[in-house]
């Protein structure tokens, strides 16, 4: 049998290492088109801030690492551009040297992942906005940061990453507005809750502007203008965007797969996709909130990690199920 598996990190990865653990004659092969294949996402902004200090204590695994105790091969930097269910075979792209050629697969598992939402407006393409989600996006932030030296950051989104965000600049010396358009940050808390976080975050010294939407964005030499609606201008070094993330389903659609809420891949509690022989998990799939019995999206690693191993077993003719979940985080 032989396993392709497109993305790493938690889904990918899991699931990599737990069809060899159930077959070692399977032939497995991860295609990541990050240059890392599994490494803790959740570390990223202390990183930026310094909290920690060694860029190889967020990798968990090499491809080299994998290969010797696993034997997966791990193809980083090669990217997945589509899927041919036809004749069991996906397309794909060395990023190094622009190659591409056709891998066969009897079982496929997708593992895309989300990406950082980036709405359409004027001027989000500055060299001064950043996203944080891979180990690059951490990468190009750190760099900014050591060579602008800036002052100032505005901080669009009160989830995690844009609380860490916050947190770790305000450690860094940075002046932080934090912009969010709802009423509170953190949505899932209750406002009660949510009053203590908004305490906390103002005694740490972070500018708070709830309800408020950013509209654009203009650059104004050094630095950029942040366009508030109904409110006046901000101004700022650099912005870091944290409100959410969307489902990575391109590869998924263009290759006929049944897709749901907000495009994401709809799968049984097998983890099977629409298509035979085709598997999804994490951040792109859709699942049940067990306590509601509604359909949802949740991106976080817990899930992946446990969707990545269920996909595994069924992949080597198990019978595990993914009931759903709730969403809890910490």
């Amino acid at each position: 049998m032989k396993v392709v598996i497109v993305g790493g990190v938690a889904g990918g990865a899991t699931a990599a290492a737990r069809i060899r653990r159930l077959d070692e004659q399977a032939e497995i092969v991860v295609f990541e088109r990050s240059g890392f294949i599994s490494y803790a996402n959740c570390g990223l902004p202390y990183y930026i801030g310094g909290v920690i200090e060694n860029e190889s204590d967020l990798t968990l695994q090499t491809p080299d690492s994998f290969w010797k105790r696993f034997r997966v091969s791990m193809k980083v930097r090669h990217e997945v551009t589509a899927i041919h269910p036809e004749n069991k075979t996906v397309t794909v792209r060395n990023l190094e040297n622009g190659a591409v050629f056709d891998e066969s697969y009897d079982k496929l598992l997708l593992s895309p992942g989300a990406r950082p939402i980036k709405p359409d407006f004027e001027g989000i393409d500055s060299d001064k906005i950043f996203t944080l989600r891979t180990v690059e996006d951490m990468l190009a932030i750190k760099e900014y940061l050591t060579a602008k030296q800036p002052e100032s950051a505005v901080v669009v989104g009160g989830g995690f990453i844009g609380l860490e965000m916050a947190e770790n600049l305000r450690g860094l010396g940075v002046a932080v507005t934090l912009v969010e358009a709802a009423n509170q940050l953190m949505a899932p808390f209750d406002s009660d809750m949510a009053s203590m976080i908004h305490a906390e975050v103002r005694k740490q010294k972070v500018a708070l502007l709830l309800g408020h939407k950013v509209e654009g964005f203009e650059g104004t030499g050094a630095g950029i203008q942040i366009r508030l609606q109904n409110a006046d201008p901000l101004y700022a070094d650099m912005v870091i965007m944290a409100i959410g993330v969307t489902p990575e389903t391109a590869l998924a659609r263009e290759a006929g797969l049944e897709l749901g809420m907000k495009g994401s891949i709809l799968v049984n509690e097998k983890m099977e996709t629409s298509i035979p022989d085709i598997y999804a998990v994490g951040d792109a799939v859709q699942i049940k909130n067990f306590v509601t019995g509604a359909d949802t999206l949740i991106s976080l690693a817990g899930p992946a990690n446990k969707q990545g191993r269920i996909a595994a077993d069924n992949i080597c003719g198990g019978h595990s199920r993914y009931t759903g979940g709730q969403g809890s985080s910490v």
